[in-house]
C-alpha cells in the first residue's frame, strides 16, 4: 500500500467512516471498533443486527494486548499462531466489559483475528491497534470476493456509503475465517 493510500484509509477511520479493503479471503468492511456512530452506521450499511456482533482484525499483540490480559500462555499461543492460509477468529474472553457492547453484540466474549495480511497489518500498524473486520456483503449474502462486485456493490446498493476502498489483492485464504471458542476450542464457523 502507498503511503498516501495508508493515510487516506487512516483519515477516514479517524473521522469516523468506513473503509472497504481485501483481508485473507473476502473484501471486508471497517470502521473504528471505539466509534460507536460508525459502528452503527456500518451495521446499518451490513443490515445486520447488532446482537450479532463483529469481528476485530489486529496486526500483533501489542495492539490487543490489554483486551486479552485474561488469556493464559496457551491461549496466547492459540491467537498468535497465525495461517496466511487457514485464518482463525478466536473468541476471546472479556469478564472486564472492556471490549465496547456495540462491538460485542449480545456475546460476553469477543470475535479477535490476528491476520497476516500485508494490507491488514498496515492499516492496523498506521492506526496504531485493531479495526473492525466485518464481510463486505449484506448479512447472509455471499461474501464478496471480486474487486468489481466491491465496486457494484458500493456504488449501487450501498449508495456510496463506503468512504474509501482500500487497493491491494486478497490473500490466498478459500475461504472466510474459521471462528473458534479459545478456552473451548469449539467450532463456531468452519473455515
Amino acid at each position: 500500500m502507498k503511503p498516501w493510500e495508508k493515510s487516506r484509509a487512516i483519515a477516514v477511520l479517524d473521522a469516523g467512516g468506513i473503509i472497504a479493503y481485501p483481508t485473507e479471503a473476502v473484501y471486508g468492511l471497517g470502521c473504528d471498533p471505539f466509534n460507536p456512530t460508525a459502528v452503527a452506521r456500518l451495521l446499518k450499511l451490513k443490515k445486520r443486527p447488532a446482537a450479532k456482533g463483529l469481528i476485530l482484525i489486529a496486526s500483533r499483540w501489542s495492539q490487543v494486548e490489554t483486551l486479552c490480559a485474561e488469556l493464559n500462555e496457551r491461549q496466547k499461543t492459540k491467537l498468535l499462531n497465525v495461517k496466511p492460509e487457514k485464518p482463525t477468529t478466536w473468541l476471546i474472553p472479556d469478564h472486564k466489559d472492556l471490549v465496547p457492547a456495540w462491538v460485542k453484540g449480545n456475546h460476553r466474549k469477543f470475535a479477535l483475528r490476528i491476520s497476516s495480511h500485508p494490507v491488514v497489518r498496515d492499516l492496523c500498524d498506521a492506526y496504531g491497534g485493531p479495526i473492525i473486520s466485518s464481510s463486505a456483503n449484506y448479512a447472509g449474502a455471499k461474501p464478496i470476493k471480486s474487486k468489481l462486485r466491491l465496486l457494484k456493490m458500493s456504488s449501487r446498493q450501498m449508495n456510496d456509503q463506503i468512504d474509501y476502498i482500500v487497493p491491494g489483492s486478497l490473500g490466498s485464504s478459500a475461504a472466510p475465517s474459521e471462528i473458534k471458542d479459545i478456552e473451548s476450542n469449539r467450532i463456531f464457523r468452519a473455515g
